[in-house]
């Protein structure tokens, strides 16, 4: 084979795997959410602790600690007390029950939870046009944080 073949092999793989890891997150619209939470992950790619607690603390990204004190991040500033404490919330929730708070809160609570749904599309009135049809967070994001949260025992 020549260079060239390898390089146009090479790259047809990649493609197909990227297509492949694609193909498997499930959609906003296509979680499935049951009286266990969501069972199956949105990517089929395990979560990064490490990923999931720069998600959750990212002003830009989860905003987590806005509404929820952790003292894990206790080095970090402005923890809120609109939400619960998450010091051991994986005590308490399976990560299953995690992944469906996270991904939409408003089909575990209520409607009248404050906290956004960080995977779903249904955001409320008066989105902005450039955000409409996308999602807070994405789906390996979500699997990152569910990750983060499972750390956090008493």
């Amino acid at each position: 084979m020549t260079r060239r073949m390898h390089f146009t092999l090479g790259a047809i793989a990649a493609m197909t795997l990227s297509t492949a890891a694609f193909a498997s997150e499930v959609a906003p619209d296509a979680v499935e959410f049951g009286d266990e939470g969501v069972m199956t992950s949105l990517t089929g790619v395990a979560g990064d602790p490490v990923a999931g607690a720069e998600t959750f603390k990212s002003r830009k990204l989860g905003n987590c600690l806005a509404c929820h004190a952790n003292a894990d991040m206790s080095g970090e500033l402005f923890h809120g007390d609109v939400g619960p404490s998450l010091d051991g919330v994986a005590d308490r929730w399976e990560e299953p029950m995690l992944r469906a708070i996270v991904a939409n809160s408003k089909q575990i609570f209520t409607e009248a939870t404050i906290m956004p749904g960080f995977y779903s599309l249904e955001v409320g009135k008066h989105l902005r046009e450039d955000l409409e049809g996308q999602t807070i967070l994405t789906a390996q994001q979500v699997e990152d944080v569910v990750a983060y949260l499972g750390t956090l025992k008493e």
